[in-house]
């Protein structure tokens, strides 16, 4: 009933009648949680990791269904350890909530890549807001349905691409976990971090890693604590 629900306590799965569907989840739970908070045409923009992106079961049935009830116009792919844990790779999504409708709302997702060949620190480099201003032209607030992507066959690096709603639709289910850039370190021997940079982001990503088995273990009760 409405936005009545109850959680199991043996798994955290939270059950809710205006959610689209019941998962321990907590970050997918986050998402239907935030849209059942707007108005008719509200606007969101959510942080989320990667696995909200691309994560299965549970996860793409809430992507299919905010593709289809909601215009998905935006994704900001932000560079690593932003938010979240350390080594979590975050993102923002940009939605509008729309009224029921036959026909799905999303037409065209607009993906702004700011973390490939991207290599921000906390203390030597920190993200900066001029970092953001080619997003926030390409982004486009007074009329966001003129934009011009600044990616193209003869312009390869252009981090500021569109994809239609059926491209979407028909990917391994429904992915939103989208990158086209050319990864330079995987390539050229000569573009890897320094040595000490390497193993901050390997320590970052085993600890990132680390926290989600603690959150799994906690998800499985004291039993599994103790065993």
């Amino acid at each position: 009933m409405g936005g009545e629900g109850k959680v199991s306590k043996e798994r955290d799965i939270v059950e809710r009648g205006d959610f689209w569907t019941t998962t321990s989840n907590k970050q997918l739970n986050f998402v239907q949680h935030v849209k059942t908070l707007l108005k008719q045409n509200g606007r969101a923009a959510v942080v989320v990791p990667d696995n909200v992106l691309f994560e299965g079961g549970a996860g793409e049935t809430i992507r299919r269904k905010l593709l289809h009830e909601c215009d998905v116009h935006t994704l900001l792919r932000l560079p690593t350890g932003l938010f979240y844990a350390q080594g979590v790779k975050a993102n923002v999504l940009f939605f509008d909530k729309k009224p029921a409708s036959e026909t799905p709302w999303t037409r065209k997702l607009w993906i702004y890549d700011l973390r490939t060949n991207m290599h921000f620190t906390l203390k030597t480099n920190p993200l900066k807001r001029e970092d953001l201003d080619e997003f926030v032209k390409c982004y486009n607030p007074e009329n966001r349905f003129q934009r011009q992507a600044t990616w193209s066959e003869t312009s390869q690096d252009g981090r500021w691409r569109a994809y239609d709603y059926e491209e979407l639709i028909n990917r391994d289910k429904a992915s939103l976990d989208i990158f086209w850039l050319k990864d330079d370190s995987l390539s050229d021997s000569d573009n890897l971090s320094a040595p000490e940079v390497i193993a901050a982001e390997i320590v970052e990503d085993l600890e990132a890693a680390l926290a989600q088995f603690r959150e799994i273990l906690a998800d499985l009760g004291p039993a599994a604590e103790e065993a």
